[in-house]
């Protein structure tokens, strides 16, 4: 079992900047591959970002591209994800994910093993 706990949501003006962080606890965190996730209301899942178990690869969704970034430490078995210029359509419960290490990042959160229980992001305009 991996347990993951998200940190470091909450209210910001659109423009604005915000850290959320991702510890894991439980198996080693450096065997699975990492990633974000959203859902806003009355939507489904969404791909935000992943980063592999060894740095060396990160896939983002097209809507965040240029404006987030995923680093990882796996000393402190923390994943980050630094979202920047954000919009009111960021807002959404955020997800922190994990997978066993494959082939390759995957955007399909079918193929991730274990969840967090989210932090809501809410950016006004």
């Amino acid at each position: 079992q991996v347990q993951l706990v998200e940190s470091g949501g909450g209210l910001v003006q659109a423009g604005g900047s915000l850290r959320l962080s991702c510890v894991a606890s439980g198996r080693t965190f450096s065997d699975y591959d990492m990633g974000w996730f959203r859902q806003a209301p009355g939507k489904e899942r969404e791909f935000v970002a992943a980063i592999s178990w060894n740095v060396g690869r990160t896939l983002f969704a097209d809507s965040v591209k240029g404006r987030f970034t995923i680093s990882r430490d796996n000393a402190k078995n923390t994943v980050l994800l630094q979202m920047n210029s954000l919009k009111p359509a960021d807002t959404a419960v955020y997800y922190c994910a994990a997978d066993r290490v494959g082939w390759a990042l995957t955007p399909h959160a079918g193929e991730y093993d274990y969840w967090g229980q989210g932090t809501q992001v809410t950016v006004s305009s």
